[in-house]
């Protein structure tokens, strides 16, 4: 039997409710995935069947720090190894550690320079003459 958290968790609407109403976050894509973007750089997402919430962090120690807090609610995959991101068990953790992490990633990445809009590619006509 499952043991049930002592945090109660955290639903998808909630979490998706605090990051929306944080200034300049909107849904947006961010490697062809939906996302929550600040000013056109990558917040969150989430993953899992929306049961994990990935957490754009100022740097990889912050993780090991929220994993030694509650390794329960944060882990991280090898994909994201060498990335400052948390991954977040919504079911495990409590909504005011995840307001306060979310509020730290925000103050982070909203310091940050807006990304700058990427160039259109030329593309070359298939079989025309040059």
């Amino acid at each position: 039997m499952r043991r049930q958290s002592q945090t109660g968790g955290v639903s998808v609407l909630a979490a998706r409710r605090l990051l929306l109403d944080l200034p300049n976050v909107v849904e947006g894509r961010s490697y062809g995935m939906s996302s929550f973007l600040l000013n056109g750089r990558f917040l969150g997402r989430f993953r899992d069947d929306d049961t994990v919430l990935v957490v754009q962090l100022a740097t990889i120690g912050e993780r090991e720090v929220l994993m030694e807090l509650d390794p329960r609610a944060f882990f991280f995959t090898e994909h994201y190894r060498n990335y400052p991101a948390v991954l977040v068990r919504l079911a495990e953790v409590a909504l005011p550690l995840l307001t306060d992490v979310v509020t730290e990633s925000w103050r982070h990445v909203s310091a940050l320079p807006p990304k700058r809009p990427r160039k259109p590619t030329k593309r070359r006509a298939k079989g025309g003459s040059s």
